[in-house]
């Protein structure tokens, strides 16, 4: 039963010293899933994925005290995960630039070096297309198109107009269809 808890009483338990760990873990716990799968189709493996899981928690548990509660904690703790994604694939594009030839960093090549990878699948086309999206624009497609989550709510998550997230998502989708139709 406690396991069910709503936010705002985790957060009640998180403040009390004597319940902050056991609140935490049921924090991980209830987001934990969720927030692997929107990571885990920003950077695509998942010895990555955990990596940048493991930061975006240690950061959380730094700075849940200070959450001031003015949006809900799932967007709080996406906005994170977003932002944790991002530097990550920013630092991948510095490693990588810094050393041209190496071609395996890119996520597409992640991808097709995946065991189970069939690049005749149509989900795998999708998968493709999705990793040749900007980093910020395949935010913006993963959050709309696997999590279904509302513009409203996106805006908060990546602090950003919900007419840009519009249009960066339209443009999105226009990419991803040029590029399963035309492979």
């Amino acid at each position: 039963m406690t396991e069910h808890l709503d936010d705002k009483e985790l957060l009640l338990q998180f403040k009390n010293e004597s319940t902050k760990e056991a609140a935490y873990t049921r924090i991980i716990r209830k987001y934990q899933e969720k927030l692997y799968w929107h990571v885990r189709r920003m950077v695509v493996t998942h010895e990555d994925a955990n990596d940048v899981l493991q930061n975006m928690f240690i950061k959380v548990w730094k700075n849940l005290a200070n959450f001031r509660e003015d949006s809900q904690l799932y967007t709080w703790l996406y906005r994170i995960a977003t932002n944790e994604s991002l530097t990550f694939l920013e630092q991948q594009k510095r490693r990588s630039t810094a050393s041209l030839s190496d071609e395996e960093n890119t996520l597409s090549n992640k991808l097709v070096a995946d065991k189970d990878f069939d690049g005749n699948k149509l989900e795998w086309k999708l998968q493709l297309a999705i990793q040749k999206l900007p980093d910020k624009q395949r935010a913006v497609f993963n959050l709309r198109y696997f999590e279904e989550m509302p513009y409203e709510e996106m805006s908060r998550v990546l602090e950003t107009s919900e007419g840009a997230l519009k249009a960066s998502y339209h443009h999105a989708v226009k990419k991803i269809e040029d590029y399963i139709l035309n492979r």
